[in-house]
């Protein structure tokens, strides 16, 4: 089954712009859906993407993928994990790093979880997932959310450091978006 565009439902414009370039490098057509989806309380991204995805498709009989991250910090026993964005927008960078203190052990990593429906049902699902470390100071000024304090592991520079292009060669999110695109462009040959 071929799709000639795929569209990727978030109302977050720098997830779109990420995604974009990787789906522009493999020659696919990626369209932007600005679609709000009503966020289910759950501990399990793969739960919240799926009931995000069935939202869109109940409005929208497009082949689309929605995305849902957060950023599991060790030391707080994961937290702040799926509750990610709304502790950004309520404590931001400056409360993590309150959270950690002086705590030497600040090993996190991000997770992206994309789940992808098309019109005849089909629904699949791709994870990626990035290892690190929350910095003690704000670094850079890219990026968006926890980028400018998170490390990426073997990384001297933190993602709000980057560039999109240096990002994606690694992100949790670029890992998920790689694994969609090989997916679709497999169906393609089918």
């Amino acid at each position: 089954m071929k799709f000639k565009e795929v569209y990727f439902a978030t109302t977050n414009l720098h997830k779109f712009k990420e995604a974009e370039k990787i789906f522009s490098k493999y020659g696919l057509n990626l369209k932007h859906l600005n679609f709000k989806t009503a966020e289910i309380q759950s501990e399990n991204l793969e739960k919240i993407a799926k009931n995000s995805l069935n939202q869109v498709l109940s409005q929208h009989k497009i082949p689309v993928f929605v995305e849902d991250a957060g950023l599991f910090i060790k030391v707080l026993n994961g937290f702040p994990g799926p509750y990610s964005s709304y502790v950004f927008k309520t404590i931001g960078l400056k409360g993590i790093l309150n959270l950690l203190g002086k705590t030497r052990n600040r090993e996190a990593f991000f997770l992206s979880v994309i789940a992808f429906g098309s019109p005849s049902g089909e629904q699949k699902i791709f994870t990626g997932k990035v290892l690190g470390k929350i910095t003690f100071k704000i670094r850079g000024l890219g990026g968006f959310g926890f980028d400018p304090i998170f490390q990426p592991k073997n990384h001297k520079k933190t993602f709000g450091q980057m560039d999109v292009e240096e990002k994606n060669r690694f992100s949790h999110r670029a890992k998920a978006v790689k694994k969609l695109v090989k997916w679709l462009l497999f169906k393609e040959k089918l």
